[in-house]
């Protein structure tokens, strides 16, 4: 038997190695790993075999229908994903530290803010930071977080405070809600609605899991509306809440953001402004904690601030929370 040297060191694997494997572990299919990451399928096979040798445990058990993990195998791509990851982390903060405002910025809004905020966005970017690749991503408040949490997202616009661990919230302005109503009802027109007047309209909301429902259900508790008065809930965004609200089947609150879009062009609707302090939310960016690129992110939230001063909202002082 051949003896080991013994100043001889294991061998290092190398990350060609681990991607390989853990796209291995992600499909269990061999054919659909390699296309997954760009790579030959006999060079996969080959760089997982050097990868099980460079460890010396077996990974992968190989059988003529299917690929299994071993145990070994199963724990060792934890680790081998949590390599990748922070090597991941390691070059975006070396790309942000050489060039901010270039390469990929991954934004994910909420559905009751993309509509009436991304023009400001998307032209402040186009103008300012022409570099820079924004790609955005419409989705509810549960899915963005999940989004930041794993990676794929980069930085969220929504409503707040979220009061979620590991996120950092970038205030950006406080905006009144609005009440929208048919052209007749005897509320429209008026800028001193008292919040009472909620406790017993047949209000219309958004379905479940948009923040925005669980916000105008806040503001109508504080009414003092009761649980037994009448919610209807049949819209999955705003733009079909105010059609309903135009066909005569209730009230609805909007955010001031939204009001114009959703509105002006109905002439069977009009709008009434709460007295002071009118309910209101707060939205804001929200980023990983110690994100590498939190400068950025806070450079880009300053000029978000400037940017929409223009429209009918209160621009934060930008103390960041969480």
């Amino acid at each position: 038997m051949a003896q080991s040297n013994q100043g001889s060191r294991p061998k290092q694997p190398s990350l060609s190695q681990l991607r390989a494997f853990v796209a291995v572990a992600e499909h269990l299919h061999f054919r659909d790993a390699a296309a997954a990451i760009g790579m030959s399928q006999p060079a996969l096979s080959g760089a997982v075999s050097a990868l099980e040798e460079a460890l010396g445990v077996q990974l992968i058990e190989r059988t003529t229908r299917k690929v299994l993990l071993s145990p070994a195998g199963e724990r060792l791509a934890v680790r081998a994903r949590a390599v990748l990851e922070a090597v991941g982390e390691l070059m975006e903060e070396a790309e942000a530290v050489r060039a901010p405002f270039t390469g990929v910025l991954r934004l994910g809004v909420i559905p009751t803010v993309a509509p009436y905020l991304l023009p400001t966005v998307l032209r402040l970017v186009h103008e300012r930071y022409p570099e820079l690749d924004l790609q955005v991503h419409e989705e509810q408040t549960s899915s963005l977080l999940e989004g930041l949490a794993a990676g794929r997202l980069d930085l969220l616009l929504l409503a707040v405070p979220l009061g979620v661990p590991g996120v950092t919230e970038l205030p950006l302005f406080d905006e009144d809600f609005v009440l929208v109503m048919e052209r007749h009802h005897w509320l429209g027109g008026r800028a001193d609605i008292p919040r009472e007047a909620l406790r017993e309209l047949p209000l219309l909301l958004l379905d479940e899991g948009h923040c925005l429902r669980d916000q105008a259900l806040d503001i109508c508790r504080e009414a003092g509306r009761t649980e037994g008065a009448p919610v209807t809930t049949t819209a999955a965004g705003l733009s079909t809440l105010v059609q309903l609200v135009a066909g005569g089947l209730g009230v609805t609150l909007l955010p001031r953001t939204a009001v114009t879009v959703e509105t002006d062009r109905n002439e069977a609707l009009t709008t009434g402004y709460f007295a002071e302090p009118a309910p209101s939310r707060r939205v804001a960016l929200g980023m990983r904690t110690g994100a590498a690129r939190h400068e950025e992110f806070e450079e880009f939230a300053a000029a978000l601030r400037e940017a929409m001063a223009v429209l009918p909202v209160r621009v934060t002082d930008g103390t960041r929370t969480g």
